[in-house]
């Protein structure tokens, strides 16, 4: 059946995805329009195919035993010299998503893997573009500030022309609804081959 590349992230939600997301392509990351602005929860990872179902019903058990929790965003925060990445900071909201990751990627489950880094949520919004352009992120969003209730996390596939679509949302036990407003896909995506963690 072959193989598929997948993550799993908490979505930004609208007004706040579409826009950082607009800024990060502003900032010249040619990747942005490929990414939803997200949290990642775990970072692009290669599965075979067959092992969708078991997935799938892993995601809705975790999501099934966790509880909504307050994400608020304030100002911003870099990963450099150690990678190139400018984020926007979870100043809340940080223990529920160390919490939550911690089970999409149980030892004993089907997503189990180590990771590169130590896990730090972070709304990426520029990632391996010029210093001169990432100082300009960086001062740019320095007073960003967002807040929204995080109510759940979905599940993206990278396609073949790089973009990452939403396959399924996956609500916290006590939410009647989905993952707040970001569309399922990308419109008007750029073309992007390359698997981007962040």
């Amino acid at each position: 059946m072959g193989t598929a590349t997948l993550g799993v992230s908490i979505a930004v939600p609208e007004p706040y995805g579409s826009q950082l997301q607009q800024l990060r392509a502003g900032f010249g990351d040619a990747a942005a329009h490929g990414i939803p602005t997200h949290v990642t929860l775990v970072p692009p990872t290669e599965v075979d195919a067959d092992r969708l179902p078991e997935i799938k019903a892993h995601l809705a058990e975790v999501a099934g035993a966790f509880r909504a929790f307050a994400m608020r965003l304030s100002g911003t925060g870099t990963f450099r010299p150690v990678s190139p990445v400018v984020f926007v900071r979870i100043v809340e909201g940080v223990a529920g998503c160390t919490r939550l990751q911690g089970a999409v990627r149980d030892p004993a489950g089907p997503l189990s893997r180590e990771l590169a880094f130590p896990y730090h949520p972070h709304v990426t919004v520029a990632h391996g573009i010029s210093e001169e352009a990432m100082d300009v992120a960086y001062g740019a969003l320095a007073d960003y500030a967002a807040e929204w209730t995080c109510a759940g996390f979905a599940l993206y596939e990278q396609g073949s022309d790089g973009v990452w679509r939403k396959v399924r949302e996956y609500p916290f036990g006590d939410g009647p609804t989905g993952v707040p407003g970001q569309p399922d896909s990308v419109p008007g995506a750029a073309a992007d081959t390359t698997a981007r963690p962040s």
